[in-house]
Parts: structure tokens; sequence; C-alpha cells
């Protein structure tokens, strides 16, 4: 039953991405669009976490789903994984308006901020798990979360690619706070590393209060 919901999550994203791939107008109407949200049309702030770029970025972000989602599941339940889903990929939409609201042509699509909420929720659940980067090389979960989180701080910073560091960075707060609203004795379970997670989202709101973004 835990795999019908990761399954139907999955579905949803291969289904309306296929139909953007194939249909230019409908992929520029649902796709996430500063102007066009600031105008009232804010669907476009959760219908682009179902659009993707290509089949790769699909394939990369269905992949990553598919191996974090059931830690989620089968410790949290199938409606707690919702919440956080749901949760993270509003989060990741919010934070992007937040840092991209006055830049009116700046577009995105892509499930990675609900996915990052996700990953980061594992985490916090799970942080010493081992985490295989690029399949082979072993690192454990606390590690890959904080250097992730770091990497998108600079990703936002440099701006040199096109990649939606923001939304992966909002989604990744989305699963934290989420996963310790329903989860509260991790507080004292396992202080140190709520804490240490808690480290490059202090950094980023520092920064942005400096005018470091």
């Amino acid at each position: 039953m835990d795999n019908l919901f990761i399954l139907a999550i999955i579905g949803a994203n291969v289904l309306f991405s296929i139909k953007g791939f194939n249909d230019e107008s409908f992929f520029r109407k649902y796709q996430f669009h500063v102007g066009s949200i600031r105008a009232g049309e804010q669907i476009r702030m959760i219908s682009s976490a179902f659009l993707h770029a290509d089949i790769v970025h699909l394939a990369f972000n269905m992949i990553a789903l598919y191996s974090f989602a059931p830690v989620i599941t089968e410790t949290l339940g199938n409606l707690t994984f919702l919440l956080i889903y749901a949760g993270s990929l509003i989060f990741g939409s919010l934070l992007t308006m937040v840092f991209h609201g006055n830049e009116y042509n700046y577009r995105a699509v892509g499930a990675s901020g609900a996915v990052t909420g996700i990953i980061y929720s594992a985490i916090l659940l799970y942080p010493d798990m081992v985490i295989g980067i690029f399949g082979i090389i072993p690192m454990p979960a606390y590690i890959f979360g904080i250097a992730y989180l770091l990497y998108s701080i600079y990703g936002m910073k440099s701006r040199t690619d096109n990649i939606g560091h923001t939304a992966h960075f909002g989604g990744a707060i989305g699963g934290y706070a989420i996963t310790l609203l329903k989860e509260p004795i991790l507080f004292e379970q396992s202080t140190f590393m709520v804490i240490l997670l808690a480290i490059p989202i202090i950094i980023l709101f520092v920064m942005a209060k400096m005018g470091k973004l």
C-alpha cells in the first residue's frame, strides 16, 4: 500500500511532464513564471512542480523520490509522506518567490523542491544512513544533506547554471520543519542532528539578512 502512494505521485509527474514535452502551450501555461504568478496565476506555484524540462530531469527526480520516499512512508505513514511532499513543494515555490519575486521573467519547472524535502526529512529521521553518491561513493546522510544545502546557497549566490537552487532549499526547509512538527520527539532523541541540519538554513537567512544573496 505504501508503494501505491509513491507510485501515484510518480505517475502524476510522468503524465503531466509527458504532456508538457508534447504540448508547448500546456508547458507554458503551467510552468513557474513570476510575472504570471504575480498577475494572479498562483496555480503555477503547484503545477510547475509536475512539469520537467526533459526526460533526464524527470528521471533523476523520480529515481530520487522512489529511493527516499519509502523511508518516510515506512516510518511516518502515507499521510505524513503526502504532507511532507506537498508542504515541501509549497515551501520551495514560496522561497523562490521571496528571492525572485521581482524578476518577472524568472521561470522554473520540476519536482526538485518536493523531492528535496523528502530527502531532507529522511536524513533527519536517519542521519547515519549511508547514501551512495553517484551510486558508488558512500557518505553519511547528514554530511550529504548539509553539503547539498551549502552547495545550493552557492548556486543561489553565483547563478551560473539553470538549476532551481532556491526551490531545492525551500523544499529542504519544508521537509525539515514538517518532520519536526510531526515528530517533536526528535528534539530530544537527536538534538545534535536537529541543530546540525539547521545550520545551512540559518546560514541562508543570515546571508539574506546581510544582503549577501
